[in-house]
């Protein structure tokens, strides 16, 4: 059973052109999953990916989608493609929580040393969820298969000597959350304009973050300061948080473009 080309030359039309390819990754695995009459699970997918899977999947018809990270509010989540007769559970999703012990009276672990370590281990971010921190500890969702790899080769981020401790997910670390919602205004949605203003810098500082590859929309970096922000975009620069551009509310009597925001605090 084949996915019809209109219905996806309709959902190409809402996505931009660079998302293309997963639109049709996931279109092979609905077609997979018809076929087989067969479950199929994904690696973790980061929100718009996320988006993406859900609008390709859609909410009628012989195939489900359901997504999971380990607690309600994760971010980064597998999806299970399922027939409409098959009744998901947690286990499907084939998820394992670490609790990553280290010597936190002699050391500081950031977020960036802990997933470059992963990385540098050969593994592919897809293979990871959500890393928490809460005071001195550090939570990790890995996808089940890579566990006992992990368990054996990942022993130390920075110089750090660190050891793994398996947790049940009901113990993983809260996520909170602080967002303000913000207006300002912007003379276009490129990309250097829209950062600047949202936070609150020369547009010369943020071309030259956009250039050394900081600033990410929907999870991927964007080298071009021309790039055309959208309703729904998610904005990341680091060193200076993350915000979602929620809507365009009008134009002022100057023709700037009123737009309204949520940033992380």
């Amino acid at each position: 059973m084949e996915f019809g080309v209109g219905i996806v030359e309709n959902i190409y039309q809402h996505f931009r052109i660079d998302e293309r390819q997963l639109i049709d990754k996931v279109v092979e695995w609905k077609e997979t999953v018809l076929n087989q009459y067969s479950p199929k699970l994904t690696d973790f997918l980061d929100p718009r990916e996320q988006e993406i899977a859900k609008a390709v999947i859609g909410e009628k018809g012989e195939v489900k989608i359901a997504l999971f990270g380990g607690t309600a509010n994760t971010e980064r989540k597998r999806a299970l493609i399922f027939p409409d007769y098959y009744e998901e559970e947690e286990n499907d999703f084939q998820m394992t929580l670490f609790e990553i012990e280290y010597p936190s009276k002699f050391v500081t672990i950031e977020h960036r040393q802990v997933l470059g370590s992963l990385m540098s281990l050969g593994l592919d971010r897809s293979k990871f969820g959500d890393i928490r921190f809460a005071s001195e500890q550090i939570h990790l969702v890995v996808a089940t298969e890579i566990a006992d790899y992990l368990r054996m080769n990942f022993q130390e981020v920075g110089r750090a000597k660190i050891s793994l401790k398996e947790l049940s997910f009901d113990q993983m670390i809260a996520h909170e959350e602080d967002v303000q919602e913000m207006s300002t205004t912007v003379s276009s949605l490129r990309l250097d304009v829209v950062v600047a203003a949202i936070n609150n810098l020369s547009r010369a500082k943020v071309q030259t973050l956009i250039k050394h590859g900081l600033v990410k929309i929907n999870w991927k970096t964007v080298d071009d300061p021309s790039f055309e922000v959208q309703e729904g975009d998610t904005l990341s620069v680091r060193g200076y948080g993350r915000s979602k551009f929620l809507s365009i509310e009008g134009k002022t009597k100057k023709d700037k473009l009123r737009v309204v925001i949520n940033k992380q605090k």
